[in-house]
């Protein structure tokens, strides 16, 4: 065999077995999401308790999981989180974009500080933050033991204020993802757009504001709905920082989830209420699916 032939059948060999190497942990992967899927939306139209029982109850665990306080104030509760979390996160990974993208020395340091929060898991990040807000031992008593004693931070212990403790702490974990997307954003931004703005006497914010933004509008809604996804997902960190308390104060769709199916062992209920959640995210991602084809398609006709 010619030495030309050899290097040719070895080169698709070799990308015959990459492929194959990607694409069976994909399918198989893949293949888990779907089978569970499908087998827990079966199981919450039955009978199910601690084990599975099929035998069919039609919509009856939904009706029984919409009628609990649980769920109604844990969908309060997304909102809330979901929207002061989502814009907080956006607004501050904007900030320090914008700042970074000045060209500003260490760049390279800074960003790999501002990334940091993103490697650590929601369970450290509410486990230190559960002692931050803490007022026995957080910032409420260092603040006091420099001499404010009439300074007050306690809002982890109050179950009106309790939501806003995960919003601050998801914001913290998640601005350097948002900072990442849309620094990639500001520099993918055609220099002739801001020469022009300058040109024509456009200050700074007016040229972020008029021209910039704009421009990276799809990296925008890429970013909000990433993050709002990932409030609708929120398990680990409201576990590890509130458990849900004080009282079911800062409850989320997870866990009421968890709380069905673990805690009272109703394996249907539990399978209706994350059925109800998977309709939540199919509410968000469903509507930017549609923009992200439209926009393709938009670009093509340009």
């Amino acid at each position: 065999m010619p030495v030309s032939s050899t290097r040719i059948w070895r080169a698709r060999a070799g990308g015959v077995l990459t492929q194959f190497a990607i694409l069976v942990p994909l399918l198989i992967a893949a293949g888990h999401v779907v089978l569970f899927t499908a087998w827990t939306a079966w199981v919450s139209f039955t009978r199910s308790t601690l084990m599975p029982d099929y035998a069919w109850v039609g919509l009856r665990n939904y009706r029984a999981v919409m009628r609990t306080d649980n769920l109604h104030i844990a969908y309060v509760n997304l909102v809330i989180f979901g929207v002061g979390s989502v814009l907080l996160t956006a607004a501050l990974g904007l900030l320090l974009a914008i700042l970074l993208d000045q060209r500003v020395r260490a760049e390279n340091a800074l960003r790999t500080i501002f990334l940091y929060p993103l490697a650590v898991s929601f369970v450290v990040t509410g486990t230190v933050w559960s002692w931050l807000l803490n007022p026995g031992l957080g910032i409420q008593k260092m603040v006091q033991s420099l001499g404010w004693t009439g300074f007050h931070f306690d809002w982890l212990v109050q179950p009106d204020k309790a939501i806003y403790t995960l919003i601050i702490a998801a914001a913290w974990q998640g601005t350097g993802f948002a900072m990442a997307l849309f620094l990639s954003g500001l520099r993918s931004v055609n220099a002739d757009l801001l020469k022009a703005a300058q040109i024509d006497g456009a200050g700074p914010l007016r040229t972020y504001w008029r021209v910039v933004l704009p421009t990276m509008w799809p990296t925008v809604i890429t970013v909000l709905v990433i993050l709002l996804a990932g409030a609708i997902k929120t398990f680990d960190l409201v576990r590890a920082l509130t458990g849900g308390g004080p009282g079911i104060s800062t409850m989320l769709p997870a866990l009421v989830v968890y709380d069905f199916m673990f805690q009272r062992g109703e394996l249907g209920r539990g399978s209706a209420a994350a059925v109800l959640m998977l309709l939540s995210l199919v509410v968000v991602l469903a509507p930017y699916g549609l923009y992200m084809r439209w926009l393709r398609r938009r670009r093509a006709r340009a």
